[in-house]
């Protein structure tokens, strides 16, 4: 997969611009805030419909503007695929070749991405909302059926809820066992999901990270509940916890049982990232995830995803750069940076300077 032209208008900083990028190495370089994140967001929202840096799309209206303009074309192997999106203050129109979607979900597989930025360290050092985020977007850019089993997962919850809230006891008693059955059955289709993913995870990020540490670290994860047995067994399973936790689920006002609430581990050595790795530990365990992430996109999709690298050479030292940089053959990658030549090392790349929102040519 791979990203051939970029047209922004009145996105973030940018009035009216046009990028065209190499199927291999494409470096974004120039001073600090002139847009070279800007232009890493839109590639990766036009591959999956939401930004990692934001909660409203009205914030990526350039100010000054009443909408944002954002296309793309790129291939994936069946061929060509166009993708836009118009955003207003609003509401948003996406559309693939031509066509208004309807849902995201249509939008997502047309074109993968893997997004990698120093922010990423929370998906080591922080609780398990960052797990379940990174779990829930790679999963659902493989799998339109996980993203819609999560999405109705995620509504059932809220409204499953919003009933422990109630303070007619009696009638919530009454009515969680109808909730419960539909909710257990979305959240069979995630849990599995995650594991089966997980289980593929787990020996690619130890292989990537072996490599990143020269061998002197293993990185080992997996999901802190396993949940043994088919779609079937484990929505049955989940029912029996749920109608087991009603009491604790009345008192607290929420439901304390389901994947929503389930985590990765993931370790170094013998101890909990979380707790005991350093800020370089960190750094490197999420980039070997991510690297792993990349060889699971192209055993399931077929090929790699787009690679997005932001601002992340100057956190790496020069073993790890090159080591990184060599890893990355045949991936489309792009890499924003302040100077393009800290991950050259030789190889032949797209480079394009950014100022003030523009190319400079």
């Amino acid at each position: 997969m791979q990203i051939k032209k970029l047209s922004l208008k009145n996105f973030r900083n940018y009035e009216e611009e046009e990028f065209s990028f190499s199927p291999g190495l494409n470096i974004l370089f120039g001073k600090n805030a002139q847009g070279k994140t800007n232009c890493a967001e839109a590639v990766f929202y036009l591959c999956t419909g939401s930004s990692l840096r934001i909660r409203h799309d009205r914030q990526l209206i350039r100010a000054g503007a009443d909408r944002a303009r954002i296309s793309a074309l790129a291939s994936n192997r069946y061929g060509d695929v166009s993708i836009e999106a118009d955003i207003g203050e609003n509401a948003r129109e996406i559309r693939v070749n031509g066509t208004k979607i309807a849902k995201n979900a249509d939008l997502l597989g047309n074109v993968n991405s893997v997004f990698f930025s120093p922010g990423e360290l929370r998906l080591i050092q922080d609780g398990p909302d960052e797990r379940r985020r990174f779990l829930n977007l790679s999963i659902s850019q493989l799998s339109r059926g996980y993203y819609t089993a999560l999405l109705r997962y995620n509504k059932i919850l809220e409204q499953r809820n919003a009933l422990l809230k109630n303070r007619d006891v009696s009638l919530v008693l009454e009515t969680l066992p109808v909730w419960d059955e539909q909710l257990c059955l979305y959240a069979a289709r995630v849990v599995c999901a995650r594991a089966d993913f997980t289980a593929r995870l787990a020996p690619l990020a130890a292989e990537a990270h072996a490599y990143l540490t020269d061998g002197a670290e293993r990185l080992s994860l997996g999901m802190d509940r396993v949940y043994e047995g088919d779609e079937a067994e484990v929505c049955a399973r989940l029912q029996r916890e749920m109608s087991g936790a009603y009491e604790k689920d009345l008192r607290l006002g929420f439901t304390t049982v389901g994947p929503h609430r389930d985590d990765m581990r993931i370790s170094i050595g013998e101890l909990d990232a979380k707790g005991y790795a350093s800020q370089g530990q960190a750094r490197t365990a999420a980039l070997a995830l991510k690297l792993a992430e990349l060889e699971i996109f192209r055993e399931r999709a077929g090929e790699y995803p787009v690679l997005i690298l932001d601002d992340v050479m100057s956190e790496l030292d020069l073993p790890r750069r090159k080591k990184l940089v060599s890893r990355l053959q045949g991936v489309q990658t792009i890499v924003t940076c302040t100077h393009a030549e800290r991950v050259l090392y030789g190889r032949d790349c797209n480079k394009i300077r950014i100022a003030g929102g523009k190319i400079v040519k």
